[in-house]
């Protein structure tokens, strides 16, 4: 994936990951869609459930079917199929959670210059340190823009639309 570059190495590559239900989903799946794809943990305290919460609104505001919201996990270990499936639904009923091997994710999440790590928490258990960009894909999969965390949900509708043409 990649004319367009940041710097000397492009954003995003061609990727496949499980849906809840455990179907293998391939970004070319969406080809012919504006992607907005999204890395993060559904147990996150407040960047994540944020940014969720602007992007249903975006997309509630953009009401189009063609914009795929893409959720992919970066706590596979965490995130069962089942926790997936909710919460991505409670941020609008069009996101599709993607999972994998933690392997499988970090290729996916280092190709689009997704920081993320385990970081133990003090009494035990962990949370995840990690990038927090909502990045819009073309309808070739193809990275166009980011989205830095609390990018108001207009600014979003706004650069989506422009694409949607």
């Amino acid at each position: 994936m990649g004319e367009l570059m940041s710097g000397k190495h492009p954003i995003g590559a061609p990727f496949t990951l499980s849906d809840p239900a455990g179907r293998r989903v391939s970004l070319a799946d969406f080809e012919g869609k504006l992607v907005l794809l999204y890395f993060g943990f559904a147990t996150c305290p407040d960047v994540c459930p944020t940014d969720l919460a602007l992007i249903g609104q975006a997309l509630r505001e953009i009401d189009s079917d063609d914009v795929q919201p893409l959720f992919v996990t970066l706590d596979p270990e965490r995130d069962s199929p089942a926790v997936l499936r909710e919460y991505v639904a409670a941020f609008h009923p069009r996101f599709i959670a993607l999972t994998g091997a933690e392997a499988e994710v970090r290729r996916v999440a280092t190709s689009f210059k997704v920081f993320f790590e385990k970081v133990p928490l003090a009494g035990g258990g962990y949370t995840i340190d990690h990038t927090a960009y909502t990045f819009l894909l073309d309808r070739r999969g193809k990275f166009l823009i980011l989205f830095p965390p609390g990018t108001p949900a207009e600014r979003m509708v706004e650069m989506v639309r422009e694409h949607l043409v």
